[in-house]
This record gives structure tokens, C-alpha cells and sequence, in this order.
């Protein structure tokens, strides 16, 4: 397509693709699957926008597309009134709108900067970055280490930082208390955060002890003080509490549930062999003291067994196992999810019962006690396209793949649940490609947790893209089938284009 001379003067990168007529457009939603694409009144008005954009092909390239319509030449006026688009109408004279998977998904509305459109191209259907946030004008936002370290030699005063991960939800009901106060002592302090979760903060996380998410640093002229914890969490909190900076108050230890006023009987290693035997009919909770289902879980247990002590023809005990403690127990019993009930019957172990965690289907059980329905086969006994390695053949095994997507898990874990079926569904789809593949690690069991730890797993689900057996990145992008096809759809894409240029080259 002919480019005006002063459009071409212009730097428009190579990589933004100029389009004029409607069959090359449908031919580029059939072959991209991630198109951002500008529509202009005419060429002059695309002027600041090709500028911008030429810088976020750079970026994206491989796995995002740029693509330009001029609704002002007259060939392409078509093409925009078949799209029913009309930039006429904007008050700069351009639109921008978002194309996935071969369809229109949305309209480009977040900020007009490298950063945001970069960010909305990695990941289109993930939040908006902190800095959009219009409340969020008085923190300071850190991109790099390099700006880290910059903003720590040359700021005076008193700073606080709060290293955050973008889908850690105590980080986002933070957020804006966090940025409430950075505006109430702007002038004062200085309240900064920065997004560290991707693999190449690893250096600055050790740094700074960041184990979880957020984790918030105080520091007075560069100096690292203390960090910011066990204290509220309010805007007026985090104010109260820069006044007279202070180490974490160390938090009153929890008081066991073996060691307060109450019925079930609290059975260790040493007695509960001594204990089945003793009583015929016997329901033990094994629990973490961490636990927050088993704490939820705990009143209701209560309950129950303090209707069962006062029942004349009682249908049997509670008893509960500390797994923490108790190791041997938890070990003899597979126990590797909390809280996990098991049924004793005579001495013998006769059932693992799910869902019993209220008084009343305790009790009802117990007046009835009849197995409970087969459980969910594991996700590795299923048949599925997702290769379950552990860690003797994990290095192995991904040599043999130009493109694997890992994820680490816990069974016992909501969110890792949560994105299984959607993670089995999108190894589903590439099954057929071999070079390309979908494994995934259970962190829960002993042989892999060398392995979890040396992979940089601090959190469940974590996934790891690796090439040829080489981790890459971390993945961060969306935990839905479209997210983890899009992110493979995009790196196989890159692959052919390189042939392609091979081909023609030759």
C-alpha cells in the first residue's frame, strides 16, 4: 500500500501492518490472534499515534499484532464502513479497537502510553495496570531495579515500598488505603510500590526478604529499616504508624486447640493407637494449625462433640490430630490436605469422609455411617494431553519440547483448582503438536519439593514457560483456557514467521 511521504518521514515501523482492503483484513483475523488495531479520519490524524505504536510493535513483537486502517484513502473507506467504524467521530480522529481470536473483543479505553498498551497486549483480558488507577496519581511507580535503585539514592525523604504481585488479592484491598495515604503525606513521605512478581525481580526479592505478597519496606535516606507488618492497614494506620517507624510487633502465638477448654479429644502419635482400640466408633480431623477451612471448620466439630459427650446411646467420639505435630500419623495415613476426616470403626480406619463440616451432617453421619461416594480420581490418574513429571525426569523430558507451559500445584489448593480444568482443556487443543507441550508438578509430594524450590516456586499455581528444557519466564497472563492457548497460539506463530523469513531469504 502507497504511504504518503511525510507518513513514511515518520518512522513507522515496519512491524505496524497498513491495511486497505477487506479480504487482507479477514485474512489477518484468521492468522493472528492478538491484533490491536488503529483506525484513522486520515494520516495526519494517525500522526502521534503511529509514533507511539511503532515503539509498542517493538515491544510485543511475537505476540501481539499492530495493524493501521486510514479511513481517509478512499480504497480503505470501504473497509472501515464494513467494519462500521468511524474515527470521524472521536475527538482526536482515531480509534483504537482489540481483535482476539479472530473476533472483535474490545474497545482499546486504558492509557495512552507504552507501558499500559504493552501490558494490555501481553495480556488483554487481565486488570489495568496500579498507575492507571487516576487515584493512584501520588505513588510512586517503579518499573525496574535500575529505577529502584535511582529512586533510593536521590530521595530524602522517609519512603515506604510496597512490593506487590498484580493478582495477589490482599495486594488489591490494600491498594487503596495504600494510595489514600500516599496523598495525605504527599510532600511528607513518599509511598512507592512496585510490581515484582516476574522472574527477573528474583535478585531484589532475596534482597528484601519478599516471600509473599505484598510485602512492604520502610527505608530513610536508601537505607532498608524495617518492614511494614502486623500493623492495620487503613490510610490513617500507615500514617500513625510513619510517625514513629518501628520494627513488626511479634504476633501472641495461637493458642493450640489441644491445649484449650474443649471436648474432642486431642489425640498424638504416642495415644491414638491406644485410643481407636479403646472406642468402636471414632471420627479424627487431622488439621494445621494454619489451616483456615480447619478453623472455619473448628466450632462446628465443637458442637458435635459436645452433643455426642452428653447422648445417652452416643453413635461415637471426635478426636482431632495436629498433622503438623504429628507427623508419623500424618504420614501413615496420607495425609496431605487439610482438614482431612477419617472414619474408625473397631479400631480399624474404614473410611476418608469429604464434606462433613457442619454439626448436624456430622451428626447425621454418624447415626448412619455408610461410605461416602468414590473420590475425584487425582489429575494425573485422569487421561488427559498434560504430562505429569516429577523430579527425576523433569529436565529430561521438557529437552524433548521446543515450547512447554509448567504448572506447579497443590491439590489441597482453591486456585490450582480453579484453573486445572481450563490448563487440561488448552493441552487439549495442542495435542496434536509436537512440539509443544502442557506438564504440570504436584509440589504436595515429598520427591518434588527439591524440585518446586529450585524452579522458583513460592505460591501455588505458578507456571514456568520453558525452551527445550531452558526456563524462559514466568507465566503471569490470564489462568483461563484462552489465556494459556493464546500464550502458546502466539509462541508457535513466532516460530512460522521465522520460517517463513528463512524461505524467503532463500
Amino acid at each position: 500500500a502507497f504511504m504518503p511521504a511525510f507518513v513514511c518521514l515518520l518512522k513507522v515501523s515496519p512491524l505496524i501492518e497498513k491495511i486497505s482492503e477487506h479480504k487482507d483484513f479477514k485474512k489477518l483475523l484468521r492468522t493472528r490472534n492478538n491484533i490491536l488495531v488503529l483506525y484513522s479520519k486520515s494520516a495526519t490524524a494517525a500522526e502521534s499515534s503511529l509514533r507511539l505504536l511503532s515503539s509498542v510493535a517493538q515491544e510485543v513483537k511475537g505476540r501481539g499484532t499492530i495493524s493501521w486502517i486510514d479511513c481517509g484513502d478512499t480504497e480503505s473507506r470501504k473497509l472501515c464502513k464494513k467494519m462500521k467504524v468511524d474515527p470521524n467521530s472521536k475527538e482526536k480522529g482515531v480509534e483504537l479497537l482489540h481483535y482476539k481470536d479472530g473476533a472483535f473483543h474490545t474497545e482499546y479505553n486504558r492509557a495512552f502510553t507504552l507501558k499500559s498498551m504493552v501490558a494490555f497486549l501481553k495480556d488483554p483480558e487481565g486488570a489495568p495496570l496500579w498507575e492507571e488507577d487516576p487515584e493512584a496519581k501520588d505513588v510512586v511507580h517503579v518499573d525496574s531495579e535500575k529505577e529502584l535503585r535511582r529512586l533510593l539514592k536521590k530521595e530524602d525523604k522517609p519512603l515506604l515500598m510496597m512490593f506487590y504481585a498484580p493478582w495477589c488479592g490482599v495486594c488489591k484491598r490494600m491498594m487503596p488505603s495504600y494510595q489514600q495515604a500516599a496523598t495525605e503525606l504527599k510532600g511528607k513521605y513518599v509511598l512507592a510500590g512496585m510490581n515484582v512478581y516476574s522472574a527477573e525481580f528474583e535478585r531484589i526479592k532475596e534482597e528484601y526478604n519478599v516471600r509473599g505478597y505484598p510485602t512492604i519496606c520502610y527505608f530513610e535516606k536508601g537505607k532498608f529499616l524495617f518492614h511494614f507488618e502486623n500493623y492495620g492497614a487503613t490510610a490513617a494506620d500507615i500514617g500513625e504508624w510513619l510517625k514513629n517507624p518501628q520494627a513488626p510487633q511479634p504476633q501472641a502465638p495461637e493458642t493450640p486447640w489441644a491445649d484449650e477448654e474443649n471436648v474432642v479429644y486431642h489425640l498424638t502419635d504416642e495415644d491414638f493407637d491406644k485410643f481407636i482400640k479403646d472406642h468402636s466408633s471414632v471420627l479424627v480431623m487431622f488439621h494445621a494449625p494454619w489451616c483456615g477451612h480447619c478453623k472455619k471448620m473448628k466450632p462446628e466439630y465443637e458442637k458435635a462433640a459436645e452433643f455426642l459427650h452428653v447422648a445417652s446411646d452416643s453413635p461415637g467420639v471426635l478426636a482431632a490430630v495436629d498433622a503438623t505435630i504429628n507427623k508419623a500419623l500424618a504420614e501413615r495415613y496420607h495425609i496431605s490436605g487439610f482438614p482431612t476426616l477419617k472414619y474408625f470403626k473397631d479400631g480399624e480406619e474404614k473410611y476418608t469422609l469429604p464434606h462433613l463440616r457442619t454439626k448436624k451432617k456430622i451428626i447425621d453421619w454418624l447415626l448412619n455411617p455408610e461410605a461416602p461416594p468414590p473420590p475425584e480420581p487425582a489429575w494425573e490418574e485422569k487421561q488427559t494431553s498434560v504430562i505429569h513429571l516429577a523430579g527425576e525426569d523433569f529436565r529430561e523430558s521438557l529437552k524433548k519440547k521446543k515450547h512447554t507451559l509448567v504448572m506447579f500445584y497443590a491439590p489441597w489448593c482453591p486456585h490450582c483448582k480453579n484453573a486445572i480444568p481450563h490448563f487440561t482443556t488448552a493441552a487439549e487443543v495442542f495435542k496434536e503438536d509436537r512440539k509443544i507441550a502442557y506438564a504440570a508438578v504436584d509440589c504436595a509430594k515429598e520427591q518434588n519439593h527439591d524440585l518446586c524450590k529450585q524452579e522458583g516456586v513460592d505460591g501455588y499455581p505458578t507456571f514456568n514457560y520453558y525452551n527445550y528444557g531452558k526456563f524462559v519466564e514466568k507465566y503471569t497472563g490470564e489462568r483461563g483456557e484462552s489465556g494459556f492457548t493464546t500464550f502458546m497460539r502466539t509462541l508457535r506463530e513466532r516460530d512460522h514467521e521465522r520460517v517463513g523469513k528463512k524461505k524467503d531469504e532463500l
